[in-house]
């Protein structure tokens, strides 16, 4: 099963958008779920920064950051890749904020209802986890 495919399972076993791209990437432990854990709906359902874009730079920081104190240039390393990474997102869908991406609340029953009838959590969210993978996979 490739990445794209296990985050798309993930996520449809009901981990959030965040835990289903760091997952795929990082492995699937209880580690990286909990890394993971606050992101999901655009940060704590908040509808703020997309979890599959927040689920990348969390995945970013694992590959590529520093382990210990880091240096500028290990900085510069990993806001490089999101900064690319968002700009990437950005030009595939307009935005990277969840409340925009899904055009509903994620907090209110009448926007719960929408998004299920609608089935905006596949063709909204499952494609935001997609870009993010392969964005992902064209930065590493």
């Amino acid at each position: 099963m490739n990445i794209k495919d296990k985050a798309i399972e993930y996520f449809r076993e009901g981990y959030s958008c965040s835990q289903a791209v760091l997952m795929a990437c990082a492995g699937k432990s209880s580690e990286t779920a909990r890394a993971a854990a606050a992101f999901g709906g655009g940060m704590g359902r908040l509808q703020k920064t997309c979890g599959a874009v927040t689920g990348a730079y969390i995945w970013f920081g694992m590959a590529h950051g520093a382990p210990g104190l880091p240096s500028e240039s290990d900085k510069t390393a990993v806001y490089g890749r999101v900064k690319e990474f968002n700009r990437i997102f950005t030009a595939r869908n307009g935005t990277d904020q969840c409340s925009e991406l899904l055009g509903e609340d994620l907090n209110t029953p009448e926007g719960k209802e929408n998004i299920s009838r609608k089935g905006l959590s596949r063709k909204v969210c499952e494609k935001c986890i997609i870009d993010a993978i392969e964005i992902i996979e064209s930065l590493e």
